[in-house]
């Protein structure tokens, strides 16, 4: 049986080092110099998160949702709450679409320290979106698009990854896709209920572990917001970045 272990650094230069998909869960740090030390966390809102004793999660949550209006709006849960949440973001996303296709050819198609691209965060969403309201709450025998960008990390062992397209969609097939993800998430919160809210579904990842249909809408929810964030980032960098020649 492996055992956890501490592993200690000592009088060690991490300077320029990059955590991927790594935990840093109790990690203590002290006497360390953090300058530009860059954390992006996305969950962060489970902290506490302690910096010289004071836990600034708070702080963060706090200054993203000013950056995001709506943002405070995605743990809703009643169906109105819900529904004004979803609004919120359509809004948010369409400003980012617009942005997006205002920069030049190419940017969309961009990776930033190989992260996805912006079309490529589009089709995960529609994955995303599909797997949590299509395949949990709605129980659709094939939920998935095949245009859908899938996270196989984040999936189940025999996640068939076939039905997925291997070629680069166009543009205008990923933003139709996108559209009918939202209108069915839309859709689905028009006529939803408190009672619906409360049934319980299974975890698309995890057959044996039941959540709520309120929890599945809140992933999504979660998804939304975070990947938002991402794509704005890294249009700034490839926007930012010098043309060729």
């Amino acid at each position: 049986m492996v055992q956890n272990r501490v592993v200690e650094f000592v009088d060690r230069d991490l300077q320029g080092a990059r955590f991927d998909r790594s935990t840093l869960a109790g990690a203590v740090m002290r006497g360390v110099d953090v300058r530009g030390l860059d954390i992006d966390a996305p969950w962060l809102a489970d902290g506490p998160l302690l910096v010289n004793g004071i836990d600034v999660v708070p702080f963060v949550e706090s200054e993203l949702n000013r950056r995001f209006p709506g943002r405070e709006l995605k743990q809703a849960g009643d169906p109105e709450g819900l529904r004004a949440a979803w609004a919120a973001l359509e809004r948010a996303w369409a400003a980012a679409v617009e942005r997006a296709n205002a920069m030049p050819a190419g940017v969309l198609d961009a990776s930033v320290d190989g992260e996805w691209s912006f079309t490529q965060t589009l089709r995960h969403l529609a994955f995303a979106a599909d797997a949590w309201l299509g395949k949990a709450v709605l129980r659709l025998p094939q939920p998935f698009h095949p245009l859908g960008q899938p996270h196989v990390e984040y999936t189940t062992d025999g996640f068939d990854t076939s039905i997925f397209a291997t070629e680069q969609p166009t543009l205008a097939e990923v933003l139709d896709l996108r559209a009918g993800r939202q209108a069915m998430v839309r859709e689905f919160l028009a006529t939803v209920t408190p009672e619906l809210l409360a049934e319980p579904r299974r975890n698309p990842w995890s057959a044996e572990t039941e959540v709520s249909v309120l929890h599945c809408l809140h992933v999504i929810f979660d998804e939304e917001w975070e990947h938002l964030r991402y794509a704005l980032r890294d249009l700034a960098t490839v926007g930012a970045a010098p043309a060729d020649g």
